[in-house]
């Protein structure tokens, strides 16, 4: 469904632009530190945002809700052992996303156990506030949805490695219509269902970990 909130958008781009760029700055850096210059070579190895976003993927996540950025190249020829690190290649830019989600929620709680907000117009801490909590949801989110197993998402490349090769049928048809099986779970609402409780659960685990 289409949204245009200005407020709701102005809050949720922070969340979501350093959420992509450290997801696909993470995969590129991990891919480089394995051997490959491919992303060094098209300048991915940027923590600038620019190189990694989609313009349609980006324009999509803020109206839409769902989108994309734009994906890491790789050659893994380059790899000495091809399957192991490219389940490492895969799983950083997600479990950067989980970091982040945890930086984020050290923000929240050092902001709010400063004192800043009773030295703040309200209206300013609230938004404060809300950027901190929109950026940890995001940044939750894309760790669980990018670690669903469904092409061409980082789960499926994940999982693709860990299968025997003998299967390798079971991923070409996987690979063929992930595309299209991905737009059928995120347009029914499958995907918020799948996300929705791990999400929860990761957002308040976080935040009784970092108590102060």
């Amino acid at each position: 469904m289409f949204r245009f909130d200005i407020t709701e958008i102005l809050i949720s781009l922070p969340g979501i632009v350093i959420g992509l760029a450290f997801h696909e700055f993470a995969h590129a850096l991990m891919s480089d530190r394995l051997g490959d210059p491919t992303p060094r070579s098209q300048g991915r190895l940027t923590l600038s945002p620019l190189p990694h976003i989609d313009p349609i993927g980006f324009f999509m996540l803020i109206f839409m809700g769902f989108g994309w950025a734009r994906p890491v190249q790789i050659n893994t020829k380059y790899y000495k052992k091809p399957r192991r690190d490219s389940i490492l290649v895969s799983a950083a830019g997600p479990f950067t996303n989980l970091i982040i989600a945890a930086v984020f929620v050290v923000f929240a709680r050092l902001f709010l156990t400063s004192g800043l907000p009773y030295n703040l117009r309200t209206n300013i801490a609230i938004s404060v506030l809300a950027i901190f909590d929109n950026a940890i949801w995001i940044n939750i989110i894309l760790f669980i949805f990018n670690l669903l197993p469904v092409p061409p998402l980082d789960g499926f490349h994940i999982v693709s490695n860990l299968i025997p090769l003998r299967h390798y049928k079971v991923i070409y048809v996987l690979e063929r219509y992930g595309s299209i099986i991905l737009i059928i779970l995120i347009l029914t609402g499958a995907t918020s269902s799948i996300i929705s409780k791990p999400a929860q659960f990761i957002y308040d685990s976080l935040f009784k970990l970092f108590s102060l």
